[in-house]
């Protein structure tokens, strides 16, 4: 399988992001999801294979944490894209979690709280695909610098296609104003990356955009992505 990768990372490196997306729903179809945690990059993803009428299934990770802005953009792309987001809750809700473990899990072992709220539901929600999508960039932290648009992800056994790896912030946004596509509006407000609201604060300008991210831990990933 690794040298099938190799070829289509070769093949696909400086391919346009339409190209990846007609690429990736024709090579694999149903066996084909995008994971989505509706930050800017996702919002480029979702958009453009809606233009492009692309089939494309999508999933988000329901941690029973996220911030009320994230709940109310999930539902404005149901409503204007039509998109059937399956959401994946975590097996352990929150009230249980609290009695096995104790409370604020997050902020005493925020590696435990992730397997449980964020790496078991996704392992749930890619079983039966073949490959799954996501809006990683290779600008966004030290730990992906080296990211490929297509990867064979080892954690997950399956094959990563990220059409943006190559893309810069600005492109980002200035896809995102030129074609008029709803946002999470924390990102107005200091938030490059949203994930949970306990473990998620606003950076100041200039600072690196995960950095608002485990604050207090020398932690930069949730597991899902290494």
């Amino acid at each position: 399988m690794q040298s099938q990768v190799t070829s289509w990372q070769e093949a696909l490196q400086d391919a346009s992001l339409g190209d990846v997306l007609t690429w990736a729903v024709a090579k694999w179809g149903d066996d084909l999801v995008l994971a989505s945690s509706f930050g800017a990059e996702d919002m480029v993803l979702m958009h453009q294979a809606w233009v492009m009428r692309l089939p494309l299934a999508v999933f988000s990770l329901d941690t029973d944490l996220l911030f009320p802005e994230t709940y109310a953009l999930i539902e404005r792309v149901r409503d204007r894209y039509h998109y059937d987001v399956a959401l994946y809750r975590p097996q352990l809700p929150l009230a249980q979690q609290t009695q096995q473990f104790g409370g604020e899990l997050w902020s005493r072992e925020p590696d435990a709280c992730c397997r449980l709220r964020k790496v078991e539901p996704l392992r749930r929600a890619l079983a039966g695909r073949q490959a799954w999508m996501t809006g990683l960039r290779r600008e966004q932290s030290p730990t992906r610098r080296e990211l490929a648009v297509v990867q064979w992800d080892r954690t997950f056994h399956r094959v990563k296609i990220n059409p943006l790896a190559h893309w810069s912030h600005q492109a980002v946004w200035d896809y995102l104003n030129a074609h008029d596509v709803p946002y999470n509006p924390l990102h107005d407000q200091g938030y490059p990356s949203i994930g949970c609201w306990p473990c998620t604060t606003s950076v100041k300008p200039g600072e690196d955009v995960r950095s608002g991210r485990w604050t207090g831990f020398d932690k930069q990933e949730c597991g899902l992505h290494r």
